[in-house]
């Protein structure tokens, strides 16, 4: 393991818990469907970099511990704004639909207000809603490239069905439509570019990605 990790780092609070809970790495790997060696990986090396949100939760729920202290985000709490509006954060990072771009940063560079009542319509959890930029061309005419996209990420892997969302692939977040067809084995989906010069992938394995989550609103500028 990277001994410069900080305490709190999840892969340094997974091996210190899974220890103390006389757990080893490879029944960790077998709960979450990987090879035996894939947790020690994790943990020694950081490959994955992060865990995908269902083995984390798995683990959590394995473990008996707050899924935040393996990596999840803390829930964010809605921001009351003037006139019972909810505060929705719009983050500085963008979705690719086309080729892909490295987004790592995600602070808030805005705070755009939404009637609550009329969140509610899109959303049962507006405090996990943000607001991020589309890039590329590839999900046209649907999206496009400039556009926003509110996403909501507590609409993610667990009630995954066919729509539109935002994922993490190798580290490149994209804006993909996503379909479950009847001849795909649990726990494959397509993924498909709207706009029909982009081919679809086809029989993809969700553990190879990250659902960030659901995307239930766009908007854009008129010109």
């Amino acid at each position: 393991m990277d001994y410069d990790l900080p305490d709190d780092d999840p892969r340094c609070v997974l091996d210190r818990v899974a220890r103390a809970r006389g757990v080893d790495y490879a029944a960790l790997s077998r709960l979450v469907g990987r090879n035996a060696a894939y947790i020690q990986q994790y943990i020694k090396r950081g490959t994955p970099r992060v865990l995908p949100e269902r083995e984390r939760a798995l683990i959590a729920d394995f473990l008996m511990i707050d899924e935040q202290l393996l990596g999840a985000p803390s829930p964010r709490t809605p921001i009351r704004a003037a006139n019972d509006l909810v505060a929705v954060p719009r983050l500085d990072v963008g979705a690719a639909a086309g080729a892909g771009s490295m987004a790592e940063d995600d602070h808030a560079v805005a705070q755009l207000g939404f009637d609550q009542r009329w969140l509610r319509k899109l959303t049962a959890s507006p405090q996990r809603l943000a607001i991020i930029g589309v890039e590329g061309d590839s999900m046209l005419p649907t999206l496009s490239h400039g556009d926003d996209i509110m996403v909501d990420s507590g609409d993610g892997v667990e009630r995954l069905r066919d729509g539109i969302y935002v994922l993490r692939r190798d580290g490149v977040l994209l804006v993909k439509r996503l379909t479950r067809g009847l001849t795909l084995a649990a726990g494959h989906i397509n993924i498909v570019s709207d706009n029909a010069a982009y081919p679809a992938e086809h029989d993809v394995g969700v553990d190879d990605l990250t659902i960030v989550g659901r995307v239930v609103w766009a908007g854009r500028r008129i010109r």
